[in-house]
C-alpha cells in the first residue's frame, strides 16, 4: 500500500519560514512528478508548486520567489521551503505524487498539514 506522509506544518509569524516534507512509502517502482497544493479556509484547493523527477520546478505566481520545491529521489521525499510567509499563505497543504507500479502510474495524496501564518 502506497502512502504519503507529510510533516512540518505549524504556526508561524508573518515573515517567518517553514519547511514541509512529504515522504512516500510502499510498493513503489518509480515516482514521476511531485507537487504541493493548498486549500485556504473557505476556498478551493490550488496548485502551489510542482517538480519533475529530474528536478525541474514550477510555481504558482503567488509564491514565486518565496517558496522553493525540491526532492530527494533516494528518500522518495519532496520538500517545500516556505520563506517570507504571509497571512494569505494560511491553508492546509497537501502533497501529491505520481507513483508507478511497473507500467501503471497513479496519483496519490497526503493527508494534509495545517500551516497558519499570524498577521
Amino acid at each position: 500500500q502506497v502512502q504519503l506522509v507529510e510533516s512540518g506544518g505549524g504556526l508561524v509569524q508573518a515573515g517567518g519560514s517553514l519547511r514541509l516534507s512529504c515522504a512516500a512509502s510502499g510498493s513503489i517502482f518509480s515516482i514521476g512528478g511531485m507537487g504541493w497544493y493548498r486549500r485556504p479556509p473557505g476556498q478551493q484547493r490550488e496548485l502551489v508548486a510542482t517538480i519533475t523527477r529530474g528536478g525541474s520546478p514550477t510555481y504558482a505566481d503567488s509564491v514565486k520567489g518565496r517558496f522553493t520545491i525540491s526532492r530527494d529521489n533516494g528518500k522518495n521525499t519532496v520538500y517545500l521551503q516556505m520563506n517570507t510567509l504571509k497571512s494569505e499563505d494560511t491553508a492546509v497543504y497537501y502533497c501529491n505524487a505520481d507513483i508507478a507500479s511497473r507500467y501503471v502510474s497513479q496519483g496519490y495524496w497526503g493527508q494534509g498539514t495545517q500551516v497558519t501564518v499570524s498577521s
